[in-house]
């Protein structure tokens, strides 16, 4: 998978980052075809010739013949100093990307925090469960356990913490659970309504 052209509903590959998709491409691996560097990165044939044409004009890339029918796509010094530059822009935009994800987590465990209510279950180990772990480090919150319904995830180890099953719940000292899943929020809270309700335990939804 390119992450660089990860697509989403509300976030989408802009033209800088397709043309960092393909310098980062040709710079590991200039024999990349237009067919091979239109599957990898899920661009049109039409598309992926528009892009090389450009980066040729711009002096980019140059094209260097293998055969009479063949090329490959080389990065001049210029190309790979453009690639350096897009993509440290492209990692800073990130990191902030990811820094305001987290301050929305901590920002809806404030509350918690203010009352007190500080042993906390993590259900989900997912991405968004890795994210909340990294938003609590350095926070007074201890991460009691870290459960999932999956049982192929039971037993392993999830950032330092065993998955556990979520029959945990009914005896493990905590005060609150956290859903760190982001498409199964409903279900999920639905699901740890009964075992809330009879251990007074709090149920966020990020």
């Amino acid at each position: 998978m390119n992450m660089l052209l990860a697509d989403g509903k509300y976030i989408k590959p802009s033209k800088e980052t397709r043309v960092l998709a393909i310098l980062n491409s040709l710079s590991q691996d200039s024999a990349l075809s237009q067919i091979e560097l239109g599957k990898r990165l899920k661009l049109s044939g039409a598309m992926v010739n528009q892009y090389l044409r450009l980066l040729q004009e711009q002096n980019l890339i140059e094209y260097r013949p293998v055969n009479g029918k063949s090329y490959r796509y080389v990065l001049t010094s210029g190309g790979e100093k453009s690639r350096r530059q897009m993509f440290s822009d492209y990692s800073s935009e990130t990191i902030r990307l990811y820094t305001n994800i987290k301050d929305f987590i901590l920002s809806k465990l404030r509350s918690l925090e203010r009352r007190g209510r500080k042993k906390i279950v993590l259900f989900g180990a997912s991405e968004t469960c890795e994210v909340v772990l990294s938003a609590l480090r350095d926070t007074d919150f201890v991460v009691v356990a870290v459960v999932d319904t999956d049982q192929e995830k039971h037993g392993s180890i999830f950032h330092g913490y065993v998955v556990s099953s979520p029959l945990v719940l009914e005896h493990v000292d905590c005060q609150c659970v956290v859903i760190t899943s982001f498409g199964r929020q409903d279900e999920i809270y639905q699901q740890l309504q009964p075992v809330a309700q009879k251990r007074g335990l709090e149920i966020v939804r990020l």
